[in-house]
């Protein structure tokens, strides 16, 4: 196996955790290795620190591996998917849908899976784990009893790796599928939806928003689905309107609200959701809580200023949407923009909005997204509560 040697001193964020090998900081590299190969990594004064996924072409040159890691790829793989599906057994025993995978919080990286029952949808987004998805589609229908197996890739993220921009059927078929997140029931039809399908990681906040939402007029933007705007009706809001700048996905919602017998009280808007704020402001439309659970605004550092500007006019625009005493529910799944840097300006646009805001809660994505300590690259969702005083 060829073994690759870092710079002087760039071991440490490794030994501490962190499971990725920058280009600039290698060394050299001694044997014969091609892109997606296992190869060891070493410090500059020859002391091994691991295996992992080695890529040229890409910024990240090797992903590391677990330390359990013994040689066998297809053997590590298998044992990943079990301790992955065990921990999400664990903290959702009543479930059938949830995040199986979460790439390299899970030691698996650059891999997304999602289960909806027996259909499991992947994102692929190193060139190791897609030169050895053949193993992974081999545990799920083996071990897992897939009944279908499929992509649902971002290109953005396939480019950087110097991978296809194509989705493939590794097994089955791409079909509807059902499913319960233990309040709601969805219909997921993976031809019409975004991401794999669903969002998983706001699942615990759907539920926490539950105990504000009573007799109130609730705004849920940027609904994809409509999930935090029907746990609000379940959960006993008078009204709910559901945006989306995406028609496909407010029909999804709206599909979505009479499956649960939830339409009573429902308004559902295909609009861009800064349009549909100032339309509010314009006529003075006021709601008592508003969600906002808007895309990435930042996929790179070089985007941070403008992800910032524009978190600050999103929040901007909501606060002078809510009545008082109201709620500000506001996330942000850019991992480039920090927490410290998201609050900032959450609170910048409150000053600019002259609203006083108390925190009630501060969190982030579901149990089924567990974090590595060492990678703040794997702590991407920030989820808060706000009360306007």
């Amino acid at each position: 196996m060829a073994r690759l040697f870092l710079k002087k001193n760039e071991e440490h964020r490794i030994k501490e955790g962190h499971l990725w090998v920058f280009s600039n900081e290698v060394h050299r590299i001694d044997g014969d290795v091609v892109n997606g190969d296992v190869i060891e990594i070493c410090d500059f004064g020859k002391h091994s620190l691991g295996f992992g996924f080695y890529n040229k072409n890409s910024l990240i040159a090797v992903r590391l591996l677990a330390p359990s890691f013994s040689g066998d790829v297809r053997a590590y793989i298998n044992k990943a998917l079990s301790r992955a599906y065990e921990l999400r057994r664990s903290v959702y025993p009543h479930r059938e849908s949830f995040r199986l995978v979460f790439s390299e919080s899970d030691f698996l990286p650059g891999l997304i899976i999602d289960k909806y029952n027996d259909t499991y949808v992947l994102q692929v987004y190193s060139m190791g784990m897609q030169m050895n998805i053949g193993s992974v589609v081999d545990v799920l229908r083996n071990e897992f009893k897939a009944k279908n197996i499929f992509t649902k890739n971002e290109p953005y993220f396939r480019k950087l790796e110097g991978l296809p921009d194509s989705d493939e059927v590794y097994y089955g078929e791409e079909d509807e599928e059902m499913i319960d997140d233990g309040k709601i029931s969805y219909k997921i039809n993976f031809s019409n939806t975004q991401k794999t399908g669903f969002y998983f990681d706001q699942y615990d906040n759907r539920e926490y928003i539950e105990q504000f939402v009573k007799g109130k007029n609730v705004l849920d933007a940027f609904c994809n689905a409509g999930g935090f705007g029907l746990h609000a009706l379940i959960a006993g809001a008078l009204k709910v309107t559901f945006v989306d700048s995406s028609g496909s996905e407010v029909r999804n919602s709206e599909d979505n609200s009479k499956l649960n017998n939830l339409y009573n009280g429902c308004e559902f808007v295909t609009s861009d959701v800064f349009d549909f704020l100032e339309d509010c402001m314009r006529y003075n439309r006021k709601f008592d809580m508003v969600i906002l659970d808007p895309p990435a605004f930042a996929k790179s550092r070089k985007s941070i200023p403008s992800a910032i500007k524009g978190y600050i006019k999103l929040n901007k625009l909501a606060l002078q949407c809510i009545s008082e005493n109201g709620f500000l529910v506001t996330s942000s799944c850019s991992h480039h923009v920090d927490r410290e840097n998201f609050l900032s300006a959450v609170n910048a646009a409150s000053v600019k909005s002259n609203k006083r805001l108390q925190l009630i809660h501060i969190g982030g994505a579901s149990k089924d997204h567990p974090i590595l300590p060492a990678m703040i690259e794997t702590s991407y969702l920030k989820f808060a509560v706000f009360r306007i005083y």
